[in-house]
């Protein structure tokens, strides 16, 4: 196998001489260059935070942050402890590349919409952040109400439960 691997190294590198060589290198350089330029300019790594200044940073987030700011989990949450999953942290970043790409592209083309939506996958990870927090809560009035046995949807009835409208 190792062999294999060098033989077919040997091959796609020896394509690569003389001046293909210099192109390809100038034109990975010019990619990768740009690339980490755009990503700098982004302010890419303060994603990797729960500041949700972050999250406000670059679009249309702003009446969501003001109202977060006067909502009643102020004090004890940030954006990702709602919206980013909490079964471990490969696919927390996962989520948050997956909707920071999504974010991203389209307001970077101009099609955000003003009124933001949830798609499907984000609405799960918030009520399985509803019940990380609140699941002994949720077990109690599902259990002496009227809807024993449906599932639970904590978004349906608190959907502006961090935001103060």
């Amino acid at each position: 196998m190792r062999r294999y691997v060098c033989s077919v190294w040997r091959c796609f590198t020896g394509t690569f001489t003389g001046w293909a060589g210099v192109l390809l290198a100038g034109l990975l350089g010019a990619v990768l260059g740009v690339g980490g330029f755009t990503a700098y300019y982004a302010g890419i790594t303060s994603y990797f935070h729960d500041d949700p200044k972050a999250c406000v940073s670059c679009h249309a987030m702003n009446e969501q942050y003001e109202g977060w700011l006067k909502g009643p989990h102020h004090d004890v949450a940030t954006c990702n402890s709602c919206h980013a999953p909490h079964d471990n942290l490969a696919h927390k970043y996962l989520n948050k590349a997956d909707n920071g790409f999504w974010h991203s592209l389209k307001f970077t083309f101009g099609n955000y919409p003003e009124n933001v939506q949830i798609r499907d996958g984000n609405r799960e990870i918030t009520e399985a952040a509803c019940l990380h927090c609140h699941g002994d809560l949720v077990d109690q009035a599902s259990s002496s109400s009227a809807h024993k046995g449906e599932t639970v949807s904590c978004i349906r009835c608190h959907d502006g439960v961090g935001h103060k409208r």
